[in-house]
């Protein structure tokens, strides 16, 4: 998405602050401040999923607590957009839909008191289909990613030259395939978050943002490693 907007400006700058497995109040207490010392003209705010799975978490609650932070990143007139859940009914995050779709709600309600922008991963129905999502099941593909960028870029009605990439078909896979493949990332991805979630770790520990300093998208402020 960010290379997109890249081609429209020659003075274009980007940072990316988010971090990985971080908690909303993690997020509006390190994040909302270094994003507004940036004096940015757009901020994408994604927060309140990994609340949202653990025990207790309140839809309402967090929206109260994400409101303020929304307040604040608008108080300078940057457009803001905010991503709503997306529908993950077939995937490990099913059980949460109904939380999801609550909290949903209430970032409709944030967006209207504060002139932000709606990126609407829930009606993004292309997201129910397994290849969208990375192979922890949590997380997007390279292939979701490129759906959602599109969706952005288009609720920002920004013209961009993306087009949309069709998921090849799957095989048809026996039950003991399936089976197998369930019991592998039970084992890879399932049990580690089970012992984290005991440990109150997190994913992101020790983990920092990719781009902390808006720069350009090519270039001295290009992250090692990134575009290879």
């Amino acid at each position: 998405m960010a290379e997109e907007l890249s081609t429209s400006r020659e003075d274009f700058a980007y940072a990316n602050l988010a971090v990985r497995g971080r908690l909303l109040h993690q997020i509006v207490d390190q994040q909302v401040a270094p994003a507004l010392a940036l004096k940015p003209d757009l901020i994408t705010i994604s927060a309140g999923g990994n609340d949202l799975i653990r025990p207790g978490g309140d839809p309402d609650q967090l929206a109260q607590r994400l409101d303020a932070a929304v307040e604040a990143l608008s108080a300078d007139h940057a457009t803001v957009v905010l991503f709503t859940g997306p529908d993950a009914r077939e995937s490990v995050l099913g059980n949460f839909r109904s939380k999801t779709a609550i909290y949903n709600e209430n970032l409709r309600i944030i967006a209207a008191r504060h002139d932000a922008l709606i990126a609407d991963m829930w009606a993004l129905r292309q997201l129910v289909n397994p290849q969208m999502w990375d192979g922890d099941r949590l997380h997007f593909s390279p292939l979701g990613h490129h759906t959602i960028a599109m969706m952005v870029l288009e609720t920002l009605a920004v013209p961009h030259s993306l087009t949309p990439l069709e998921p090849q078909a799957l095989p048809h896979k026996s039950w003991r395939t399936a089976r197998t493949e369930d019991l592998v990332w039970a084992k890879v991805y399932f049990v580690p978050w089970v012992l984290r979630r005991l440990r109150r770790q997190s994913s992101g520990d020790g983990v920092l943002a990719k781009r902390p300093d808006a720069a350009p998208i090519f270039g001295p402020g290009m992250p090692p490693g990134a575009g290879s």
